[in-house]
């Protein structure tokens, strides 16, 4: 089997499809495995920090992406029992003038679009959907894969893009399942015509709360109002009887503000998302199968950053496909090292957020006492290793070599 022939990428999300677009603005083809009939996303929301637009700038996706975004003024943090505007980061012109890209935020559909309709215009790139894959295996100097309807799909190497529960991680890392933490999410798009609750409909508001959190912001240039709610439950989420578990939930979010317990009753809470979370793991390939974005290091959704890493990957990992020159192994093992401490850090740092979030009792005290000292200048610097810190460089770091 030939280097030159397609790459093989399971998963046709956000990681994989910005795998497939920089792997051919380098001339090397790919084929994009889909399980779903058709390529596209959950039609909900999602935030950019400026980090992602270093990846979005390099494969030409910036103006696309930034005619459907909306730039909120701030990101608000508020306790959930009072109310109180614990924190506020503004994100405007000295946000843009500090970290030189905007914080965004954007409907996943059209961010999906925006990548599928630049993939579809490039031959190096074939599109399939329906490949429900079941298994692989390296054979034959590259990999093979199998699908439900009996379909085999070959080629030099395979990118595991395919999401929190892979299938590819499954086989190649083979950690069980994600482990749940006890929270259940739901997310809801209304009209923001519809939006009764008294809440500020601009700026990105998190309300953190003993046990529960609620995120909202605008979509669609005003149009549209995205809310999530998040609360830790017995159930873990499982299906059951829908007024118990409505029950709960309002138990839960009982002493909270009017404005949360507002939006509460606007969710769909037929709909849920256990939330999961996996160790941080020192490799993630292993000969010509690499994982990538939340297959290999997914975050808890505290900073918002989940999607930005896979991007983040795609653009680093097709650099380093081109430079080894066929030597697929030894381009994922400098993938992993140049993304290990930088994911790990997320992963971990999501960890300690979520707790901060969630705090309660004199913890809760603690840290609306801490964030009240915190100034503009402070958060910035917070922030900086995460938004300044993504490089395209096809170097690890010293740090990185010496742990790998």
């Amino acid at each position: 089997m030939s280097s030159r022939d397609p790459i093989l990428i399971m998963g046709g999300g956000l990681g994989g499809l910005t795998t497939a677009l920089a792997l051919a603005q380098r001339g090397l083809p790919s084929r994009v495995l889909e399980g779903a009939p058709e390529f596209g996303a959950i039609g909900y929301g999602i935030q950019f920090g400026p980090n992602v637009f270093h990846v979005l700038d390099r494969i030409g996706l910036t103006g696309a992406v930034m005619d459907k975004a909306d730039c909120p003024p701030a990101v608000l943090m508020r306790d959930a029992l009072t109310g109180n505007e614990l924190a506020r980061i503004p994100t405007g012109a000295s946000f843009r003038a500090r970290f030189k890209h905007p914080y965004i935020i954007i409907h996943r559909i059209d961010l999906h679009n925006a990548l599928l309709d630049a993939c579809k215009y490039r031959q190096e790139i074939e599109l399939v959907p329906e490949a429900m894959v079941t298994s692989f295996e390296e054979r034959n100097g590259g990999v093979a894969l199998s699908a439900a309807d009996g379909r085999t799909f070959t080629g030099p190497a395979l990118v595991g893009a395919d999401g929190f529960r892979s299938l590819v991680r499954a086989k190649l890392v083979a950690d069980g399942e994600p482990r749940p933490i006890g929270y259940v999410a739901h997310r809801t798009i209304v009209p923001i015509s519809q939006l009764k609750a008294d809440v500020h409909r601009q700026e990105v508001v998190l309300w953190g709360g003993p046990g529960f959190h609620i995120v909202h912001y605008p979509l669609r240039h005003g149009t549209l109002f995205n809310v999530v709610a998040v609360f830790r439950t017995s159930t873990h989420g499982e299906r059951g009887d829908v007024e118990s578990y409505r029950a709960e939930l309002q138990h839960t979010y009982r002493d909270a503000h009017p404005a949360m317990r507002d939006l509460l009753a606007m969710m769909d809470l037929g709909r849920r998302w256990q939330v999961g979370d996996r160790d941080p793991i020192r490799h993630w390939s292993k000969g010509r199968v690499v994982l990538l974005g939340d297959a290999a290091h997914p975050p808890l959704q505290s900073f918002a950053q989940g999607a930005c890493m896979a991007i983040e990957d795609g653009l680093c990992l097709a650099e380093l496909i081109h430079a080894a020159g066929g030597d697929f192994a030894g381009a994922f093992r400098r993938f992993e090292a140049a993304r290990i401490l930088r994911t790990a850090r997320l992963q971990l740092e999501s960890r300690a957020l979520w707790e901060f979030y969630h705090a309660e009792g004199i913890a809760r005290d603690v840290r609306n006492e801490t964030v009240a000292d915190w100034d503009e200048a402070h958060m910035y610097r917070c922030l900086a290793w995460l938004y300044d810190g993504f490089q395209t460089s096809l170097e690890p770091s010293t740090q990185a070599q010496r742990r790998a």
